[in-house]
């Protein structure tokens, strides 16, 4: 069980890599939350793809083990905002499985389970196995076959809780990521560059034009010689709704008030702390003294290099003598006095040896030996060396970890690399010492071999009391937020606001049903669930978010479908702006300009592009000019050979053109034409990328985790 927990543990990263790689960006796996599924009784689903539910038990089960993934990963549980990253992973987990394996089966894409033991056979670095320490031959760093084997066995054996467990940390990631490569590969290989279009393509980049032109830029019009009307806008948005498309959301603003220690709650602390340092330094007991202060910086009873020393001001306390106190000091967010115990030599790095008798599995919590038994037989064993006893040769025998096929070497590691009681056995005791030495993961049989690079390390005691926020401090901000939170009103909140010197934040972007954080508020689930339940206008009642107390008022309610003129106007109302512009200039310039009028209308000159031979029908860029696609098309249109061309609204402004000459230009070189066929073929194969995002623009998928969470 041992090895395929540790699978499990490197599942979460190969889950995530996968994913990222090959869903565009949707990150897997994490999470629950306790306190919001007293929700789950209200449905019986989170929403559906393509018309198929997603129960709430499957995606509160798919929650506990990634939450579960998390703190081993991390060491605690997670909470707060880590829970809401969690939820929107998993749920775009599910759908993206749902919407790909929908689509895969049509294909007739499969995972086969030969294909599966292919790759945990392998010696392929994304192979799990490979990522297990004592899984590899040492010698030739590829897979142990023997050891591989045996662990798939276990895999297969596994049943409920464990079996599911195994096949979504490890199993489903490796089964998506092959049927991925096979949807993407069939992809890529649809994609070609036709022989006709290749000599299309060459055919047009012979051909180049040289064109005079009058160039009339829209900055001759004044901004305000326009106006651009929300009728404008609207018929605008009416003729490109797909660039106005909106999806449902809220947009407010708020004020704050902090709850953050004032200047009088630091002076507070700060005399606290000053206060108890006369008796700090006649003290004896150092770390009694600590434990009777409520430090929030626990006593360490050991010595530590200056690197592993956490304070800001290490380098003055390293300096005191013994028995001195340094402080007070801020730190983070405390006031915080030091006390110099003591100082000694120890090495930089240690190389030791050990057998570990287990006594639990770290990770599931399942006993392996009794604590009695294992300490009696690593004693034993002790005891046998001690008598001259081989000490790899028993480390062979009766330990339980990787290294014992090394006889035990645990080769050189730093201070630190180590739990602490075995950290503190191996640098504190001299070079050739032999003990039992009892850690979390069970009873170790230690023998130090090598120690090097003796520097200073320290032994100090510290004594830390948060700055705090007092009563009154809290209160206050509270009484603020209650009294603005009492104007019903956005109007009369924006008038209180000034009345007061207060700031309204306008949040930047609209808000979505299932958003988690309103721009810096970062835990702001509630405000959230208010925004879409109130009405246009309305002002809220104080939120307590993180250190703050934030007072809303809804701006606005946006539907599902196409943006009204105000919300479209940042994004049309220049282009729109142009567009009239162009229409001025063309009126003055006429309908049939010729050059010389066009330039003396506006007190411009008749320039020239092209003999450069850069003007070609696949060219980006009119050098000059910019990014003109208008005037590379009529740049090869004969009929402006004859006489110029209308007026042209362009990008940057309107443009009279006359071409006067198509030429030809040799053909590019056999081995060039072959590079540039080779990179346009890559260009229309990358187009495929996105393959995941079409998918998910034709699925209908309804998310109701909004109700629930």
């Amino acid at each position: 069980m041992q090895i395929i927990q540790s699978i499990r543990d490197k599942g979460a990263a190969i889950t995530v890599g996968v994913i990222v790689l090959c869903l565009i960006g949707f990150v897997l796996m994490d999470a629950k939350q306790g306190n919001n599924r007293l929700f789950g009784s209200l449905s019986q689903s989170v929403g559906k793809v393509n018309g198929e539910a997603v129960p709430l038990s499957e995606f509160n089960k798919r929650m506990n083990q990634a939450e579960a993934q998390e703190e081993q990963r991390s060491g605690q549980r997670p909470n707060g905002i880590k829970v809401n990253q969690i939820r929107e992973q998993v749920w775009n987990q599910i759908v993206a499985e749902k919407i790909f394996f929908e689509e895969a089966d049509k294909l007739g894409i499969s995972f086969s389970p030969a294909e599966l033991s292919s790759i945990l056979l392998s010696s392929d670095p994304n192979n799990p196995f490979m990522q297990q320490q004592g899984m590899t031959d040492p010698a030739t760093g590829k897979l142990d076959m023997t050891k591989a084997q045996e662990a798939l066995r276990n895999i297969k054996k596994l049943k409920g809780e464990q079996k599911e467990a195994v096949n979504n940390e490890i199993i489903n990631p490796l089964k998506l990521s092959a049927i991925v490569a096979k949807y993407s590969g069939l992809l890529s290989a649809s994609a070609y560059y036709p022989k006709w279009m290749q000599e299309k393509e060459i055919a047009e980049a012979k051909n180049f034009a040289e064109i005079s032109y009058v160039a009339v830029p829209y900055s001759e019009i004044s901004d305000s010689a326009v106006q651009v009307k929300d009728a404008d806008i609207n018929e605008y948005v009416k003729k490109h709704k797909e660039l106005f498309k909106q999806e449902a959301g809220r947009v407010i603003s708020y004020v704050s008030f902090s709850q953050l220690p004032s200047k009088e709650d630091s002076n507070r602390v700060r005399e606290m702390v000053e206060n108890i340092k006369t008796s700090f330094t006649a003290d004896t007991n150092a770390q009694s003294f600590v434990a009777r202060n409520t430090s929030v910086i626990d006593f360490q009873n050991t010595y530590l290099p200056k690197s592993k020393i956490q304070s800001s001001q290490t380098d003055s306390i390293a300096k005191l003598p013994e028995g001195t106190v340094y402080g007070p000091y801020v730190d983070g967010e405390s006031y915080v006095v030091a006390k110099m115990l003591g100082s000694k030599q120890l090495p930089d790095s240690v190389k030791a040896r050990h057998i570990l008798i287990p006594t639990v599995n770290p990770q599931t919590g399942e006993q392996i030996n009794a604590d009695t038994t294992a300490k009696k037989l690593a004693d034993s064993l002790l005891n046998a060396i001690k008598g001259g006893a081989d000490f790899a040769a028993l480390a062979l025998k009766y330990s339980s970890d990787g290294s014992k096929d090394k006889g035990g070497d645990l080769g050189t590691f730093a201070y630190g690399a180590m739990v602490p009681e075995f950290n503190d056995f191996t640098f504190n005791k001299p070079v050739g010492s032999k003990d039992v030495v009892r850690t979390q993961y069970g009873y170790h049989v230690i023998e130090i071999t090598n120690q090097k690079d003796f520097k200073p390390a320290y032994k100090i005691a510290f004594v830390a009391k948060e700055i705090t926020s007092s009563d009154l401090t809290v209160n206050s901000a509270s009484l603020l937020a209650t009294k603005a939170s009492a104007v019903k009103s956005s109007t009369e909140l924006s008038k209180y606001i000034q009345a007061n010197g207060l700031k309204m934040i306008q949040n930047p972007l609209p808000l979505k049903e299932n958003d988690y954080s309103v721009g810096n508020l970062q835990e702001a689930r509630q405000l959230v669930r208010w925004a879409f339940e109130a009405k246009k206008g309305e002002v809220s009642e104080p939120f307590s978010i993180a250190d703050e107390f934030v007072v809303a008022v809804l701006e606005k309610v946006l539907e599902e479908g196409v943006q009204d003129a105000e919300t479209a106007r940042s994004g049309a109302e220049a282009i729109i702006r142009n567009e009239k512009k162009a229409e001025i200039i063309k009126t003055k310039l006429g309908v049939t300009p010729t050059l010389e009028t066009a330039a003396a209308a506006y007190n411009k000159q008749i320039l020239q592009a092209g003999a450069d031979s850069s003007i070609t029908l696949n060219a980006q860029i009119i050098n000059g000019l910019g990014v003109e696609p208008k005037l590379l098309g009529a740049s090869f249109n004969k009929d402006n050979q004859a006489k110029p061309t209308a007026p042209i609204s362009g990008n940057s402004g309107v443009y009279v053109l006359k071409v006067n000459s198509v030429k030809s230009k040799p053909a590019d070189a056999p081995e060039m034409a072959a590079q540039q066929a080779t990179t346009r073929l890559s260009a229309i194969r990358s187009q495929t990328n996105n393959w995941y995002e079409g998918l998910r623009k034709q699925a209908t998928i309804k998310d109701s985790r909004s109700k629930l969470f």
